[in-house]
């Protein structure tokens, strides 16, 4: 089973070389790093070029700015049976893709824990789904969305439903959309174990499952327009 890792990435030169060692040193010869860079006007691309590993590829958003429409051009572009997600700033700890890909012969999409760290790696939490009660299910997510995506990985099946992503991103971030989709249409677990240090720092695109800072209206709207088009897909998918 080839993996894919499908990283977004925006002037990510602080961190994206530790990562990317974190990545490959778990990864097959046969498995790729996809890279999709959001118009980065640091060395992100530099430093990536430089690592010179015939399994990564770097490419180019050509979509609407924004990590998720990014993440979404990585993941077009990704050819494995099995697909991560990674984030440009975190470190993947050692046993991740041991551990998940064991997971995904029994279920479609996983989602493992967390520790959460500052951008030295000093461990500020030591367990995401302790700190906000991680729990499985559609509603739970739906109204309270806490899968956090660099801690996803799930198969070809999961990635062919939820592509392509609805229009508006501001109302339906890759993660959710992914997590929703999973939790509605597939077999899902959870791990809990952290199998990353989650690297939280000023840059940050996301809240990273915490609690949102959005207004109620805009909540709302997300809540609302991914619903209509997770009814959308399942009637097109069915």
């Amino acid at each position: 089973m080839k993996v894919s890792v499908c990283m977004a990435t925006f002037n990510g030169e602080m961190f994206i070389q530790q990562q990317l060692v974190s990545i490959l040193s778990q990864i097959s010869e046969n498995d790729e790093v996809v890279i999709s860079d959001d118009s980065s006007n640091d060395t992100t691309e530099e430093i990536v070029k430089n690592i010179n590993d015939p399994r990564v590829r770097f490419l180019y958003n050509k979509y609407e700015r924004g990590y998720t429409k990014n993440f979404e051009n990585a993941l077009k572009h990704c050819t494995g049976d099995i697909i991560f997600l990674a984030d440009q700033d975190d470190v993947w700890l050692p046993g991740k893709v041991e551990s998940m890909t064991l997971a995904l012969k029994n279920f479609d999409f996983v989602v493992s824990d967390c520790r959460i760290a500052d951008s030295q790696l000093n461990v500020t939490h030591p367990s995401h789904f302790a700190l906000h009660s991680v729990k499985r299910g559609f509603i739970n997510n739906l109204l309270l969305p806490r899968y956090i995506g660099a801690c996803m990985a799930f198969n070809r099946k999961v990635l062919d439903y939820a592509l392509p992503f609805p229009r508006k991103q501001k109302y339906a971030a890759h993660d959710y959309w992914i997590s929703l989709i999973s939790e509605m249409c597939f077999k899902v677990e959870i791990i809990n174990e952290p199998l990353i240090m989650y690297r939280r720092h000023d840059s940050n695109a996301s809240n990273g499952g915490t609690k949102s800072k959005n207004s109620l209206y805009h909540k709302l709207s997300v809540r609302i327009y991914t619903g209509i088009f997770l009814i959308q897909r399942w009637l097109v998918k069915h």
